[in-house]
């Protein structure tokens, strides 16, 4: 049986416990606020008939997000007034726009062989230049001053002098399937091939392969980006279990692979924060990855978008990651790229076209 002194005591420390459980709860944060998540700031759809688009690319100094919208050309939309401001003339057919601001120049990408020159300052057309039979996508090397254009069905890869518009060489690489690029800032720029499961690294003085890596277990390799710092190659796959992988730009080895979303088409990574952010479209997610260290990796958030929004592009100012995306359907009278998805869409409706903001305040 207690004494009075231990029941005083035992008093004594609940009423003590009591305050300190109530201040140790308030530390903790709020259901729904555990961590500045991205969502959903703005939706802004754009009139039109029914929309194809592919890559998507932003110039900071003006606020400018420069979209790829196949059949209408490259859309100018300003993201601080959520208008257009233009549509680029002579980009019909493109695919993406290449931003080389220190030349106040923009390239796109048309899908039948050619680029139009514009000024980013003006956004007026400047020349258009013919390289191919078909483009894809493409990348700037600013150590040799040279646009790079993909052909993959043409099985060929274009070298353009940004300042000439001369066509400087074209070499053939053996994917019918030649997805993103990106330079690493030494002559290089390395390029993921989706049919052949790997990332070939292109020397951009002599116009050769120099590299051939592996990305398996990731397979369909689509988006790619580069960290030159810590010399790491950021490739984003479509495989049935589909994944971000890493690798060792040196050496081509796996570092690592993480979790993402079906339907990747876009990955980017920010210098500032060592992020690296990837569209998937098919699950409609955004899944961002911390960089902790060269060969350190983990999940930092992932969020739901809407579907088909697949490729993005980071407002590092703002915080900021736009995305765009439509609605569609499945015809079965017409062909469907079950590749990417059994009901991948093959048409999309009219005024459906949508611009999406994603942020944290």
């Amino acid at each position: 049986m207690r004494t009075d002194r231990q029941q005083e005591k035992t008093r004594s420390r609940r009423r003590m416990a009591a305050p300190l459980a109530l201040f140790c709860f308030a530390l903790l944060p709020a259901p729904g606020h555990a961590a500045p998540f991205y969502h959903l700031g703005s939706a802004v759809t754009l009139p039109g008939q029914a929309p194809g688009w592919d890559y998507v690319t932003y110039d900071a100094a003006r606020s400018h997000l420069f979209i790829g919208r196949r059949h209408d050309g490259v859309t100018v939309f300003d993201v601080t007034t959520h208008k257009v401001v233009t549509t680029i003339a002579g980009t019909e057919g493109a695919n993406k726009a290449i931003l080389v601001p220190q030349l106040d120049r923009g390239y796109s990408v048309n899908g039948d062989g050619s680029s139009t020159e514009f000024s980013l300052s003006s956004l007026k057309t400047i020349r258009h230049v013919h390289f191919g039979q078909d483009a894809d996508a493409g990348s700037y090397e600013p150590v040799t001053g040279q646009l790079f254009f993909t052909m993959g069905d043409s099985h060929k890869v274009a070298f353009v002098d940004a300042r000439s518009g001369k066509l400087v060489a074209t070499m053939p690489l053996d994917s019918g399937n030649i997805e993103a690029s990106a330079p690493d800032e030494h002559g290089n720029i390395f390029v993921a091939e989706r049919d052949r499961d790997q990332v070939v690294r292109i020397d951009a003085h002599t116009h050769t392969v120099t590299a051939n890596w592996s990305t398996t277990p990731c397979h369909q390799p689509v988006g790619l980006d580069y960290d030159a710092g810590n010399q790491r190659i950021f490739v984003g796959c479509r495989s049935d279990r589909p994944v971000l992988a890493v690798l060792n730009a040196a050496s081509g080895a796996l570092v690592t692979t993480l979790p993402i979303g079906r339907g990747n088409d876009g990955v980017v990574y920010d210098l500032g924060t060592h992020r690296i952010y990837t569209a998937n479209g098919i699950d409609a997610n955004l899944v961002v990855i911390k960089q902790t260290g060269a060969d350190d990796y983990a999940l930092d958030q992932a969020i739901t978008t809407r579907p088909m929004a697949r490729t993005l592009a980071l407002d590092t100012a703002r915080d900021r990651v736009y995305l765009v995306a439509a609605e569609g359907g499945v015809d079965p009278a017409m062909k469907v790229n079950t590749g990417v998805a059994p009901f991948y869409p093959n048409f999309y409706f009219d005024n459906t076209f949508t611009v999406l903001t994603y942020q944290k305040n």
